[in-house]
């Protein structure tokens, strides 16, 4: 049977609603890390150049301009775009798929009290499914990024990452790194999210199950990007690691990784975790607010109600 929501208000919880749970996250992640490539361009080079790219983020983007034109802050728009829909896809679809199974498994009051580790659960599932589709495309970005004349477009820089580096080394020697830093990212971003929303709704008055329009615009916007900030503080040192790894060269010939160890040993831990972190924080926060928003706003014009966590205590 399908799983039906913890709240007599919601549901049916059924394929259609998860195809368009995944189709709204495709969306959003596309969308909003497609607009934000320009920032994406100026972050991975300072991580992986800091000694040219030492003037700051505003700097950063001039100092491309200068070198290579606007065009390429452009760079890697393709694999990004494309990477990211298939990422949000699983991950969105995911966390409804695995969170509201996981409410209907413990009951309304269980789901209720443990609403927290269902979020990190559930997210935690969904992401690592989505890194496995995400991280030959990531690579490939990077890659365009870090040498923009590797190849003219996606298509064939994937072939010639994969003829020359091979299908493992080539497209997945980042994987570790990616659920080193996607998983408690994304764990972080929905419970955060989950938890910021009901503290908002909370404090202004708002029952998150009926609320339309500008307002649950707000609490989206609003809990997305404490939601954003939070989880880029906690990624940032695994995003600069993944950067690097997929240098050419960098950490030596070795394993996995001994590359990252030799890596993080030469960058210095602090550097890890500050280098960029402001444009990082500037580009999560906005980015996971943008993402929530879409999000909820494509379920709507679907016609889905997205599931909510529901107490027992206040009735239906």
């Amino acid at each position: 049977p399908q799983p039906q929501a913890t709240s007599g208000k919601q549901g049916p919880f059924d394929l259609m609603y998860y195809l368009k749970g995944a189709l709204a996250g495709g969306i959003c992640c596309s969308l909003t890390h497609g607009a934000l490539t320009p920032v994406d361009v100026v972050k991975t080079r300072m991580q992986l150049e800091p000694e040219v790219y030492n003037r700051g983020f505003i700097g950063g983007f001039q100092q491309v301009i200068e070198a290579e034109g606007a065009g390429a802050l452009l760079t890697g728009l393709g694999p990004t775009v494309s990477g990211y829909f298939i990422q949000g896809w699983f991950k969105f679809g995911g966390v409804e798929f695995f969170k509201i199974n996981l409410a209907s498994m413990m009951g309304e009051q269980g789901a209720w009290d443990n609403r927290t580790f269902i979020y990190l659960g559930a997210s935690a599932c969904a992401e690592f499914i989505a890194d496995v589709f995400l991280c030959p495309l990531e690579a490939t970005r990077i890659r365009l990024v870090s040498e923009p004349d590797f190849a003219p477009s996606m298509m064939s820089a994937f072939s010639r990452l994969l003829a020359e580096e091979g299908f493992v080394k080539g497209f997945y020697s980042g994987f570790g790194p990616i659920l080193f830093k996607q998983i408690p990212y994304t764990m972080a971003k929905f419970a955060v999210q989950g938890k910021a929303a009901e503290a908002l709704a909370g404090t202004f008055g708002i029952n998150q199950e009926t609320a339309t329009g500008s307002t649950k615009m707000a609490l989206a916007l609003g809990s997305g990007t404490i939601a954003g900030v939070a989880a880029a503080i906690i990624s940032h040192p695994a995003d600069t690691l993944l950067s690097k790894v997929n240098k050419a060269g960098a950490g030596g010939d070795g394993p996995i990784m001994t590359r990252l160890m030799n890596i993080a040993a030469e960058t210095g831990m602090v550097k890890l975790c500050t280098q960029g972190l402001g444009a990082r924080c500037i580009m999560i926060g906005s980015l996971t607010a943008g993402q929530f928003a879409i999000f909820d706003t494509v379920m709507s014009t679907l016609g889905a109600k997205k599931f909510h966590f529901h107490n027992p205590a206040d009735g239906h």
